[in-house]
C-alpha cells in the first residue's frame, strides 16, 4: 500500500502539482489513506470509499462479513503469489454477493465501470492478483499517520469489504469522519461520491 504514495508524488511531480486531494473506491481506498499518511504536506483531504482496514488489524475480525468467493480469493494470495495463481487459474467462480442496488448503478449510472474492468483485465489476471497480495500484507504505513482531513464511506450490505473496515479506520485515523449508507452495497455507495467530493473541496480549500 505504502508504495502508492510514491507513484502519486511522481505523477505530481510531472504534472507540477504540489498539493493535491486524493480519493480511492474499494483497494483505492486504502492507497488513498496511504497517501494521506506518506505525504503530509502535500495531500490536503483524502476520501476513502468502501475500503479495507489493515490486515491482521487489532480488535477487527477481519473476514467477518465478507463474501466467501472473496475470503477463498483472499486466503489463496495469503498462501503466497503461486498459490494465488493457481486459484486464478482454477475454476473458481468470483461472485462478490453484489446487492440489487450494487447491480442497479451497475446498470445505470455506473456502469461504465465495466468499459474500465474488462480491458485491465484482457492481458491476464496480473493486477488483480498483485492487489490482493498487497491487501493481505503489511501496509508499510500506519493509517493512525493521517492527518489531513479524512472522509470514509461505505455501505452497510458490502460483503466484498464489511463496513467494519471503515468503522475501525474511523476509530485510528485522527481526523477521520464516517458516512455508512445502511441500504448500500459495494458499487451502490459510490452514488454517494459527489457529495463526497464536494466534502473534499470544502476541507482542501
Amino acid at each position: 500500500m505504502a508504495s502508492a504514495a510514491t507513484y502519486v508524488a511522481g505523477v505530481a511531480d510531472a504534472l507540477g502539482i504540489d498539493q493535491c486531494a486524493v480519493m480511492g473506491h474499494s483497494g483505492g481506498g486504502s492507497h488513498a489513506l496511504a497517501c494521506g499518511a506518506l505525504l503530509p504536506e502535500r495531500v490536503l483531504g483524502v476520501v476513502s470509499v468502501a475500503g479495507l482496514a489493515p490486515f491482521g488489524a487489532d480488535d477487527l475480525d477481519w473476514f467477518a462479513g465478507m463474501a466467501a468467493p472473496g475470503v477463498a480469493s483472499l486466503r489463496a494470495a495469503m498462501e503466497g503469489r503461486a498459490a494465488k495463481e493457481r486459484h486464478e487459474a482454477s475454476d473458481a467462480e468470483y461472485d462478490p454477493e453484489f446487492t440489487p442496488a450494487d447491480h442497479a448503478a451497475l446498470s445505470g449510472t455506473w456502469s461504465w465501470l465495466g468499459s474500465v474492468v474488462g480491458p485491465a483485465l484482457e492481458a491476464g489476471p496480473g493486477g488483480l492478483i498483485d492487489n490482493d497480495l498487497a491487501y493481505v500484507a503489511p501496509w508499510g504505513v500506519d493509517p493512525e499517520q493521517v492527518i489531513a482531513p479524512t472522509l470514509l464511506l461505505h455501505g452497510g450490505r458490502d460483503r466484498v469489504m464489511p463496513s467494519s473496515h471503515s468503522e475501525w479506520l474511523t476509530r485510528r485515523c485522527p481526523s477521520a469522519e464516517l458516512r455508512l449508507y445502511p441500504d448500500d452495497g459495494h458499487i451502490s455507495v459510490l452514488n454517494a461520491s459527489a457529495a463526497a467530493l464536494e466534502w473534499l473541496r470544502q476541507h482542501a480549500d
